[in-house]
């Protein structure tokens, strides 16, 4: 054999790798889901947990796909932003009913900025008000020619609800994919892209690899940019024991040192100890968030916690960079283990929401929760936890708030002042009720005739006792902390906002 055609025997065209992105609701999950279903896939359950892969592998007209099971377009392009091709073909999913969104509008960039291979699947097609050509001529207006219209780009119309257009849209797949010019050496050191990671309780640091190139076996060697490790088992999608996968394929592994973060990529290297020699520093995203950005009016306020670094990483970036119809998220505190009390008091002290992402809630915290009527959410996929936060924004557009006057302290004595900043106080008052109801609220400051601006109550006390709230003729002392030092004689107007 010529060394010409031992090259070609080494460059095979592998399996397609396919990602499926579009607009909230539009139906990407369910035409997964749709899939799934067709070719009898499921979810293997360990220990009554499901355990999320990550990515699925189909075989259709004796042709293998891999499907990733991806949390989006903004996380697809985080993982892009690392340097991971990630996927082959994006297939674009827009509703026929409802047409192009602006979550479409960011999906169509994504795919874009990737350079791969698009295919249209109108969705919803058996829809009362589905209009296929509407949304063609949508599509068209940002830049998406479709078939028929004197593009190229494929449209395939679908209903995930019937199954109706989904064998036609893997025929699609499989079309494009010959007629790509994509090929992957099997022969070249193995290289990929971590596509989903996770603490297993028995395992240890478990994460599925998707494989760009060259061979991956059990007993690699392989590290990442933040860990490293021996791949003691490797499984494929249904976690059934393999000795090898190839380009195209998915592979859950274990034997990571630590759980490597979602978007890194990894290769091969020749020994633990070189593995630890090349290892470089943890790259760390920036926590402040752009609080002042232009147009943004209102903040959805957020408290996240996940059950590892890298995955709590990739949601600070991703979900600090949504901006939705001039909303925009305030992570108030983000950190690693399980929901605490103390996160559900920050909660309804600052009217926030609590996203867990793979992590339990103490149940003190769950029972406070449900108590004070704080939303909390726990999630195991990453684009829930997207979709999710979206519709969360959503609600808010929607909602107006509402100052209301809850009640009035008058200011007897000031036990305690401490300067704060420039223009900021924490001080401990001594007060009565004179009007209304007192809690843990805003207040401004009337002196005379004059409105200052004040702060909020932090903690409420009747004779050295905590309390929650406080009403006309008691006396209190208060924490309060805010950026006018108040004085005795004050007038303290207590009010919250109700969203209407």
């Amino acid at each position: 054999m010529s060394s010409k055609d031992k090259t070609r025997e080494n460059i095979q065209t592998g399996i397609p790798v396919v990602v499926v992105l579009g607009h909230i609701d539009h139906g990407k999950s369910s035409i997964l889901e749709a899939i799934k279903k067709d070719f009898e896939i499921t979810k293997k359950e360990a220990g009554g947990i499901t355990q999320h892969i990550g990515t699925y592998e189909v075989e259709f007209e004796d042709k293998k796909i891999t499907f990733i099971d991806t949390p989006g377009h903004e996380a697809f392009s985080e993982m892009r932003s690392r340097g991971a091709r990630v996927a082959d073909i994006a297939i674009l999913v827009v509703a026929a009913d409802e047409g192009v969104k602006p979550q479409t509008k960011e999906a169509i960039k994504a795919i874009k900025k990737a350079n791969i291979p698009m295919i249209v699947a109108l969705n919803k097609i058996d829809k009362e008000g589905a209009n296929p050509q509407r949304v063609k001529i949508e599509l068209q207006k940002e830049g998406v020619f479709v078939e028929g219209l004197g593009g190229d780009v494929p449209v395939v119309e679908t209903s995930a609800k019937t199954g109706q257009g989904i064998e036609d849209l893997l025929s699609t797949v499989v079309l494009v994919w010959q007629i790509s010019e994509i090929k992957k050496d099997i022969q070249k050191p193995a290289e990929g892209v971590v596509v989903e990671s996770y603490l297993d309780s028995r395992q240890g640091p478990t994460a599925t690899l998707l494989l760009e190139k060259g061979r991956l076996k059990k007993g690699d060697v392989i590290k990442t940019q933040t860990t490293f490790g021996k791949i003691k088992k490797l499984q494929d999608f249904q976690l059934k024991e393999k000795k090898e996968i190839f380009p195209g394929q998915a592979g859950v592994v274990t034997g990571f040192e630590e759980v490597p973060e979602i978007g890194e990529r990894f290769t091969l290297v020749d020994s633990i100890e070189s593995a630890r020699q090349e290892i470089t520093s943890r790259e760390r995203y920036s926590k402040r968030l752009m609080e002042r950005r232009e147009g943004i009016e209102k903040f959805l306020k957020i408290i996240l916690k996940a059950d590892v670094k890298g995955s709590l990483e990739v949601l600070e970036k991703i979900l600090g960079g949504l901006i939705q119809d001039k909303i925009g998220i305030k992570i108030l505190r983000s950190g690693l283990g399980e929901i605490t009390d103390s996160d559900v008091r920050l909660a309804e002290d600052e009217k926030a929401v609590i996203i867990g992402f793979r992590v339990k809630m103490s149940p003190i915290a769950e029972s406070l929760a449900q108590q004070k009527q704080i939303k909390f959410f726990i999630f195991q996929v990453i684009y829930d936890v997207i979709d999710k936060v979206r519709k969360l924004m959503e609600e808010k557009k929607e909602k107006k708030k509402i100052r209301k006057d809850i009640g009035e302290i008058k200011t007897l004595i000031i036990f305690k002042t401490q300067k704060r900043g420039e223009r900021s106080y924490r001080q401990i008052i001594g007060g009565k009720v004179i009007n209304g109801e007192i809690k843990k609220a805003n207040l401004e400051i009337k002196r005379k005739e004059k409105i200052l601006p004040g702060g909020k109550i932090m903690e409420i006390q009747e004779q050295k006792r905590r309390i929650e709230k406080a009403r006309t003729g008691q006396e209190i002392g208060i924490l309060y902390e805010g950026k006018t030092k108040i004085k005795e004689g004050d007038i303290l107007i207590v009010f919250e906002y109700a969203e209407s």
